[in-house]
């Protein structure tokens, strides 16, 4: 089983580019897409017939233009919903989770904390009241695949340039120590526990011709719990894909 998440930065400009025949020749079991920014009914009838292949679950935010996720299936799970009962942020259309066999899967958009302190907090809030819902399935006994644009490198191998960050959200130890708080509760980071010393990205700016001279940062994860560990066959970062400021992540499951 494959499950690709990508933060497309807007899902009809990458149709607009081309960008979802990457998706058609790698062609995962499932394809778990962040920042649509746009509503189902926004595309147009050829758009939707370039997704066709894939059974969509959307959840996008109420603000226009703004955030939100969707997944799509090859087969759809028996078990899809949105968010999880905060409405402060199930507003801004961040998360979707799925249940499949043997785990539940979670396609989260992690807010960007950097436009004020407010926003920070925000974020912040975030990671806690997810982190407390991740252990509540737990103790019910489920096992979980995190993923998704998590907005925060967890480590200076994570980023091209850690000092000259160390201030930026993204990369404050206030942030990064929420990162922490998530492995110390069982999660596992498996690209980075498979790749301890690969320096790989999944975001560059589009500014300063970043992508090109790959000055980057690693804000795309999966994260899973203990369980789940004997079935992952590999994790990568695609970073030869093209369409957004993001390349896609995969997870590779028997």
């Amino acid at each position: 089983m494959k499950i690709t998440s990508w933060n497309i930065n807007g899902l009809r400009a990458l149709l607009r580019k081309d960008g979802w025949e990457w998706v058609r020749a790698e062609v995962p079991d499932v394809i778990c897409l962040q920042e649509i920014k746009a509503r189902p009914d926004q595309l147009s009838e050829s758009q939707h017939a370039i997704l066709s292949d894939y059974k969509f679950a959307w959840n996008p935010a109420e603000r226009p233009g703004y955030s939100g996720v969707a997944s799509g299936f090859l087969q759809m799970p028996d078990q899809v919903s949105n968010g999880f009962g905060i409405d402060k942020f199930d507003l801004e259309g961040r998360l979707i989770h799925s249940l499949h066999p043997g785990f539940r899967l979670f396609n989260i958009y992690f807010p960007n904390g950097g436009r004020s302190h407010e926003r920070l907090d925000f974020k912040l809030e975030f990671y806690d009241s997810l982190l407390q819902y991740c252990l509540d399935l737990r103790a019910a006994g489920e096992e979980l695949v995190l993923c998704g644009d998590f907005n925060t490198a967890h480590n200076e191998i994570d980023l091209a340039n850690p000092r000259s960050n160390r201030n930026t959200s993204g990369f404050m130890d206030i942030e990064r120590a929420w990162v922490d708080r998530y492995l110390e509760s069982g999660f596992i980071d498996i690209f980075r526990q498979r790749n301890p010393e690969k320096v790989q990205y999944t975001w560059w700016t589009y500014i300063t011709n970043a992508r090109a001279r790959n000055v980057g940062w690693r804000l795309d994860y999966f994260l899973i719990t203990p369980g789940l560990a004997d079935r992952v066959v590999d994790a990568v970062i695609h970073n030869e894909a093209m369409g957004s400021d993001h390349c896609p992540v995969s997870l590779i499951l028997k």
